[in-house]
């Protein structure tokens, strides 16, 4: 190195290599971390960059992501939303999947907090699925195996994909260790878990397995006791709920709930489920179900003492009028699967006074809804 070459002191030759390799390696080890540390705004601490990124409005965040890999991975990172959300920046999104008339195209589009359309998602890779699971981690929509089906032959897939709604974009995650689907999901602790389903020539699945997002990795975990599928899964108090579908150990559909506790690695099983379900969703600490044989009544799960409550459905149009659900602002939304004239979807608001629950509101859909998620980005 340039000073070394002009070094006055004699040295021997074997202390002149000694020093020569130890200064040199502490010179590289300096300029390594240098060279390895860029600030992600030049001028300013790194909390007060992130700080400042995070207070630009949303509608800039793919220019923003454009800019270099540090601000890109900035942007996708959890801290980003935690710090949004420190600030009081977060807004709540209604993600909605519909499907036209002939049931082949399908799009996703986003509500406001109001109602109003805000945009179209790009659409999914791959080709057209059906049965997949759908779920929101850390501001991302993930889109998890499903079928596909040529010439009236379903195939499973293994194929999971991700939109950042920040980047505005899809992009595919390590896919799971088993093709499946009309399988449940769910999130608990910050894990995904993937459980039953159908699987290759439809034959039905008893193996779950859960995702790392920190990792992008999927792990097989300690399978159901039976075969399950067409079923539903959520969470509570750090614990896994699967319920609803059939089971091959049940006659029809299973009122068997299957529960996995994380922390010992088990599963065990209650006796007090819902059944054929048809759409669900979890509103604070409560699980709302609508059941298949009786759509006029919300099935309401408590899983602080395992019971079941009912509410009944005020009739409005059609009897007939299946729904799915939504959640914004705290609120239950129906949405009505059949588009008749001058239908308004439904509303319930458990904090209400007793009596004034329901109301009807102009927020739905463009379009039959297939399922939606609630997003905070």
């Amino acid at each position: 190195m340039p000073g070394f070459i002009s070094e006055k002191r004699r040295l021997t030759e074997s202390s002149m290599c000694f020093s020569n390799h130890s200064k040199d390696a502490h010179e590289t080890r300096s300029q390594a971390v240098n060279d390895c540390y860029v600030p992600i705004l030049p001028g300013l601490p790194d909390d007060v960059a992130k700080l400042c990124l995070a207070l630009v409005p949303r509608t800039s965040f793919p220019t923003m992501g454009a800019v270099s890999n540090l601000w890109r991975s900035f942007i996708r990172s959890k801290e980003f939303i935690t710090i949004r959300k420190q600030v009081g920046l977060l807004e709540e999104w209604l993600y909605v999947l519909t499907i036209d008339d002939e049931g082949k195209e399908s799009q996703w589009e986003v509500l406001d907090c109001f109602g109003n359309r805000d945009r179209i998602l790009p659409p999914m890779p791959g080709e057209f699925k059906m049965g997949f699971g759908v779920l929101v981690h850390h501001g991302k929509l993930l889109v998890m195996a499903g079928r596909t089906v040529s010439d009236g032959a379903a195939s499973p897939t293994a194929d999971v994909y991700q939109y950042d709604s920040s980047l505005n974009r899809w992009s595919k995650l390590s896919s799971m260790n088993v093709a499946r689907y009309d399988f449940a999901c769910a999130e608990v602790g910050g894990m995904i878990y993937a459980v039953g389903g159908y699987g290759l020539d439809g034959e039905s699945l008893c193996s779950a397995e859960v995702y790392n997002p920190d990792t992008d990795e999927w792990t097989l975990i300690e399978s159901l006791r039976r075969p399950r599928w067409g079923c539903f899964a959520c969470g509570f108090e750090g614990k896994l709920y699967v319920m609803g579908g059939r089971s091959s150990f049940t006659i029809g559909n299973s009122k068997f709930v299957d529960v996995y506790d994380p922390d010992n690695h088990s599963w065990c099983k209650m006796k007090n489920g819902c059944v054929m379900v048809t759409t669900h969703a979890v509103l604070g600490k409560k699980l709302y179900c609508m059941e298949w044989k009786n759509q006029r009544k919300l099935a309401v799960f408590n899983p602080d003492d395992n019971s079941w409550d009912t509410i009944p459905v005020p009739v409005t149009g059609s009897l007939s009028i299946g729904f799915r659900f939504g959640i914004l602002d705290g609120k239950l939304l129906l949405f009505s699967i059949k588009h008749e004239p001058g239908y308004r979807t439904l509303l319930y608001d458990p904090e209400a006074a007793p009596g004034s629950e329901w109301k009807t509101t102009d927020i739905k859909p463009s379009g039959s809804c297939l399922c939606s998620v609630t997003m905070k980005a």
